[in-house]
């Protein structure tokens, strides 16, 4: 099945490009962020017509969460225009888009585990746009896949991994917001996923969650990552309000992954073994 990959550049597509490496797939394809621009129509339409794609991977997206409170606009078009976009350019060319989006589409006020068919109700831009992108998606092409994800890290790009064992190196304490609880996600187990999806054959279309198992605040996260790379810091809880931020975060996004399991047999690792893995690299 031929691929293309949108937003090859961000951090999900270069864990894509080294999961495909690894598990030797090569009918992945990687367009520059020019060739494959989901604000560019003719581009996505040259770019398709050329490769004639059986399935197209969007991991392109806004997520500069706070800063989207400022760039509404900015965010929306990337968000929700792009996603259409590209779902329309799909439709008309005969591909299955798996969309990644955000449990930041919900509310964050339950203390429940999220189901795909629970209310979303978006409390900041970025949550609310990436919920206007999943929703054209499903009005405008029967073939997708939506897979929402949370908390994302890996040895690519920036993330909260990477700023933790940066500034655990430079300093002997930090304060971390310790009421704000969810899953982290290693991006190499999504990309894993998201090709098994592929692989599988199955056309069982819809919305799916995908994270690591368990549930942490950011402060356990940070004192795992500091535990697994023997960094010496004192980390001191803190409430969300000692920290505020532009974009309100849900208090609550775990996210139940029973669909996604049992439907395409996916295994979903615990999150500490998975950051295991990752600090390992990182270090190494």
């Amino acid at each position: 099945m031929k691929t293309l990959v949108l937003g090859a550049s961000g951090q999900l597509g270069q864990c894509l490009k080294a999961v495909a490496t690894e598990r030797n797939i090569n009918t992945l394809e990687f367009p520059d962020e020019t060739t494959g621009d989901i604000l560019d129509v003719a581009a996505l339409k040259s770019l398709f017509s050329e490769k004639k794609p059986d399935f197209v991977i969007n991991c392109a997206a806004y997520t500069a969460v706070d800063k989207a409170e400022d760039e509404i606009a900015l965010c929306r078009l990337i968000n929700q225009q792009g996603a259409l976009n590209v779902a329309q350019v799909c439709k008309e060319f005969g591909a299955t888009l798996i969309h990644v989006s955000t449990d930041f589409v919900f509310e964050g006020t339950e203390v429940n585990l999220l189901k795909e068919n629970d209310i979303a109700k978006p409390i900041n831009v970025y949550g609310l746009t990436k919920l206007e992108g999943e929703k054209d998606i499903q009005t405008t092409l029967a073939e997708h896949y939506i897979i929402r994800t949370s908390w994302l890290y890996s040895e690519y790009a920036n993330n909260f991994v990477k700023t933790m064992l940066k500034l655990g190196a430079e300093r002997d304490e930090l304060s971390i917001i310790a009421d704000q609880i969810g899953s982290p996600t290693y991006a190499i187990d999504l990309a894993g996923a998201i090709l098994d999806i592929i692989a599988s054959g199955k056309e069982a279309y819809g919305v799916y969650h995908y994270s690591n198992e368990g549930s942490v605040s950011w402060f356990d996260f940070a004192k795992g990552i500091f535990e697994l790379s023997n960094t010496q810091v004192k980390v001191s809880p803190i409430p969300t309000s000692a920290y505020p931020t532009k974009a309100t975060r849900p208090k609550f996004s775990v996210m139940d992954k029973s669909k996604i399991k049992s439907t395409f047999g996916i295994a979903v690792p615990y999150w500490r073994d998975s950051l295991k893995v990752c600090i390992d690299r990182l270090i190494s």
